[in-house]
């Protein structure tokens, strides 16, 4: 399977894009209180590309034979994944007040755009390495 390491690498980054973009749409949609923001065409999708992403993820820790738990950054990610995936349940789904949703959504695309400088940097800080470092 380490021969494909680049096309899974590539796999996982679009997912993440595509993952990223369909949320921020919906986030959009819930912002315009559109009542497709839940609609099936894009809540289907998005179940797809998220068990792409976590499938390619899983084959990258199994290719690059990486302990999560072992290394900080990876751990981080996994520990913000959780915190993005709540926020974004709240922002489109539960969030009980307009407050609560337009809150959540964007404090879940902060996180995930952290989650991404966290990967690119291979570092628990992100792109807060340089302030911290």
């Amino acid at each position: 399977m380490a021969v494909y390491y680049l096309q899974i690498k590539w796999v996982h980054i679009l997912a993440v894009i595509l993952s990223g973009s369909l949320f921020a749409v919906r986030g959009l949609l819930m912002l315009a209180r559109s009542r497709f923001t839940n609609h099936a065409a894009f809540r289907f999708p998005s179940y797809v590309i998220d068990t792409v992403l976590l499938a390619a993820a899983f084959m990258l820790l199994g290719v690059l034979h990486l302990n999560p738990f072992a290394q900080a950054w990876l751990t981080v990610k996994i520990v913000f994944l959780l915190v993005y995936i709540a926020l974004g349940v709240l922002a489109l789904k539960r969030g009980r007040t307009r407050g609560v949703q337009v809150g959540c959504y964007f404090a879940a695309l902060a996180v995930y755009l952290f989650i991404i400088s966290v990967a690119r940097a291979h570092d628990p800080w992100g792109f807060l390495a340089p302030l911290v470092g």
